[in-house]
């Protein structure tokens, strides 16, 4: 057993280092799309996409956002309804106008396509009428408010950098308890899981975006067969860079400063749903990935602190010190994003209890898949 709780504080401690020193270093929370005063000899069309099911409750703000972009091209807003049952479309209405937004009702979902993408890829058939000869295609979701150079930043960077596909991980909701407890290591383990450095670096294979804010190249969509090629993907960001990727477009993914979710989290339940969604789809429904996920968090994020705080019970010096030094290294990993989302240091001592929640909303995850409840969002049920 002593041998056993030494190994354990010990592999603790050498992932942790790993994490550190060799992952891309995702940790620092570095690649940011910050302000840039820079022109273009001509700005291109720009298209923006807003998918919106029962987003009445915000669909003014975020709308409005976008409505009154200092962008100096043209661009226009495509505000597709997706059948909501809450007067999303009646409340975006008066902001509507023939120069900028327009509002149009998604089509009856075909089969196999999931509701967002088909909302999305509707959205970008009607922006081919409405703005013919646009460069860009700016997939933002609903509840999403940008500042008012947030799309000549964007267009800026794909320009000059130059990319393919321009994504945002936009400032999450953060202020009651569970929101300060829980969103900022969502985006820490999305780091984690694709290192943003990495998915920035052309010699590498990451692919990953985010679905709030995603600029993307149309005749590079185009040319990967569109939306179409993943309309069954429940992780429809991801699905879209690896599409990208996969044609030659080049990526980059970088954490917002100002662009945010106006949405947010009541209580740990809707924070809880919203990871259970597409956990085990993450696992790709395996057995196998669940288990070891359940054993690789179990070791990186609770083996450490457990072996330390136990110490009275095994009284192993060397395995208690190595307990602390992974809990020390798993809160200096974690406390650059602390920081980035405002919130007090002591919330990356915290990893462990956060790290162990979110194993449990994995398993739950896996639980409603074998329940056939899997992937249910707004309404639906994939």
């Amino acid at each position: 057993m002593p041998d056993i709780i030494t190994f354990l504080a010990a592999a603790s401690c050498l992932a942790w280092l790993w994490l550190l020193l060799f992952h891309h270093n995702f940790w620092r929370a570095d690649q940011r799309l910050r302000g840039n005063s820079g022109a273009l000899a001509q700005w291109p069309e720009v298209a923006v996409v807003v998918p919106a099911r029962n987003e009445a409750d915000v669909i003014a703000e975020t709308i409005g956002s976008l409505v009154v972009q200092d962008y100096p091209g043209v661009f226009r807003i495509v505000l597709v309804d997706d059948h909501s049952e809450d007067g999303t479309g009646a409340v975006a209405r008066p902001l509507a106008d023939a120069e900028r937004l327009h509002i149009v009702q998604a089509p009856p979902l075909q089969p196999g396509w999931t509701g967002k993408l088909g909302a999305m890829a509707h959205g970008a058939i009607c922006a081919a009428e409405i703005l013919p000869d646009h460069r860009y295609l700016l997939f933002t979701d609903a509840d999403i408010a940008h500042p008012r150079d947030a799309l000549r930043r964007l267009v800026l960077k794909a320009e000059t950098d130059p990319r393919d596909l321009v994504s945002l991980m936009v400032r999450l909701h953060c202020r009651s308890f569970w929101e300060r407890l829980l969103v900022p290591a969502f985006v820490f383990f999305f780091q984690k899981l694709y290192p943003f450095p990495a998915v920035n670096d052309d010699r590498s294979k990451a692919a990953a975006a985010a679905g709030g804010v995603m600029l993307v190249r149309r005749e590079v969509l185009q040319r990967s067969g569109g939306l179409a090629a993943i309309r069954d993907r429940l992780i429809d960001d991801c699905a879209l860079a690896s599409l990208i990727q996969e044609n030659k477009g080049r990526l980059w993914l970088g954490l917002a400063e100002e662009t945010r979710s106006v949405r947010p989290y009541r209580g740990l339940g809707e924070i809880w749903d919203m990871v259970a969604r597409t956990a085990y789809t993450q696992l790709n429904y395996s057995l196998i990935g669940l288990a070891g996920a359940i054993a690789g968090m179990s070791v990186i994020y609770l083996a450490g602190p457990v072996v330390f705080l136990t110490y009275s019970w095994h009284s192993l010096g060397l395995a208690s010190s190595l307990g602390l030094l992974s809990w020390l290294l798993m809160g200096s990993a974690y406390l650059p994003t602390v920081i980035y989302y405002r919130q007090t240091p002591l919330f990356a001592a915290l990893l462990p209890i956060v790290g162990l929640l979110y194993t449990m909303m994995t398993v739950s995850s896996a639980w409603r898949h074998w329940q056939r409840r899997g992937g249910a969002w707004k309404g639906r049920t994939y």
